[in-house]
């Protein structure tokens, strides 16, 4: 029999099971702690396969970890959503279409009928297919686009929404707006003032802006309410970072530590940015539950498991993001190019081959071409200082000196 249920922020769900509510909040904590367990949101369309918010969570989710079980998720909450206006229908269709067309797909929802019909809609689990499919074309700026449109139109009806909110940062971090993700947080904070993540979620944008001091009030706020909000720690440590306190940002992430064990690999990058790099035999090697995510951790898990002498994980994340690579289509592979260059180039540098990883990455290298894999202005950093390091130790000291 069909139901009501309130999710974690207080907003209805059209279910009457209780693990199925269970579980798409279990999911929301999981989102806004970095936590391991994320899958946790593949048991509510168990417990209720009806449920649409269920299965575009779970659509969400596998757009990462497995897409080719994404599209069936897709198909359950629209068939079960009868009222859908019959002009989404085909947009909606193409895009979960296996062999779609990304520029095509843009297209369909730039026209009457397309994506438009959304605002006359309103709908959560509608918004919420254009936030997952965003996500589904990664790797250009029109599924950033999307997927942020998305995002704008939740938020409005459903600002307590804090994960949507964490996913529009996420697009907005992969357009390199920072400005577009500060909006966002300002236009749901007035009725946020006191809830666990928010100002860590403040704290991120106006770190990018470089607005340090905003940055750190935020973040200070954010950890007093919740000293496991990764974000406000991170905010606090590059903070401490900028002002070259850097015994006492090592200092602070220490007593942080404890909080990280049901973390994935975010708090690596972290660490990385702050050139903690003592700290990796620490912390690499996740569990492989926690592998292709986000092609930058990847990346970065690469190369600490190499540094450490873990080449048989490392080479298997690297088989596994070539075999990704090899999936994409020509267009993606032109984007990803890049990254996937520099994911090699982080296995042999890594072990030691400073020589083939130099000629992976070439004599013109420069990071900021690498924005396409999610890294940040900190991580472009280190990897532009890994390609320095790599000319001074192959010989090519006066260029690398030069630059």
């Amino acid at each position: 029999m069909e139901g009501m249920k309130l999710d974690l922020w207080g907003y209805e769900v059209r279910t009457s099971s209780d693990s199925c509510i269970s579980a798409i909040n279990s999911y929301y904590h999981q989102v806004l702690s970095y936590g391991r367990e994320r899958s946790v949101i593949l048991e509510a369309p168990v417990h209720d396969k009806d449920c649409v918010l269920a299965n575009i969570l779970a659509a969400h989710f596998l757009c990462s970890s497995d897409p080719s079980r994404a599209p069936s998720h897709f198909q359950a909450a629209k068939s079960n959503r009868p009222s859908t206006r019959k002009q989404f229908s085909m947009p909606f269709s193409y895009l979960i279409s296996q062999d779609r067309d990304d520029d095509v797909a843009v297209e369909l929802h730039s026209k009457p009928g397309g994506a438009v019909c959304v605002v006359g809609m309103g709908k959560r689990w509608i918004t919420y297919c254009y936030i997952a499919l965003g996500q589904l074309f990664c790797g250009t700026m029109y599924s950033a686009l999307l997927g942020l449109s998305g995002c704008y139109l939740l938020l409005k009806d459903f600002p307590r929404d804090l994960v949507s909110l964490k996913r529009a940062q996420v697009l907005c971090f992969y357009m390199g707006r920072a400005d577009l993700s500060l909006d966002l947080v300002q236009q749901v904070l007035p009725v946020n003032q006191e809830e666990n993540y928010i100002y860590g979620l403040l704290a991120f944008p106006l770190l990018e802006l470089g607005r340090m001091a905003d940055a750190e009030k935020a973040a200070k706020k954010g950890f007093e309410i919740n000293k496991q909000d990764l974000w406000a720690q991170h905010a606090l440590c590059h903070v401490l970072q900028y002002e070259c306190h850097f015994k006492e940002a090592v200092e602070f992430m220490e007593g942080c530590s404890s909080s990280w064990s049901s973390c994935l690999s975010f708090i690596l990058y972290t660490c990385i940015a702050v050139h903690l790099v003592m700290k990796l035999p620490l912390l690499c090697g996740p569990k492989t539950v926690n592998w292709y995510l986000e092609w930058h951790l990847d990346s970065l898990t690469i190369w600490a498991l190499a540094s450490t002498g873990k080449l048989s994980k490392a080479e298997a994340l690297l088989k596994g993001l070539k075999s990704r690579f090899s999936r994409m289509s020509k267009k993606k592979q032109q984007l990803m190019q890049r990254g996937m260059l520099l994911a090699e180039a982080l296995f042999e540098y890594g072990r030691g081959n400073e020589k083939q990883a130099l000629e992976l990455l070439g004599p013109d290298f420069d990071a900021n071409n690498c924005k396409v894999i999610g890294a940040s202005d900190e991580q472009i950093d280190v990897f532009n200082e890994v390609w320095y390091s790599m000319l001074l130790n192959t010989g090519q000291a006066v260029k690398g000196e030069r630059l």
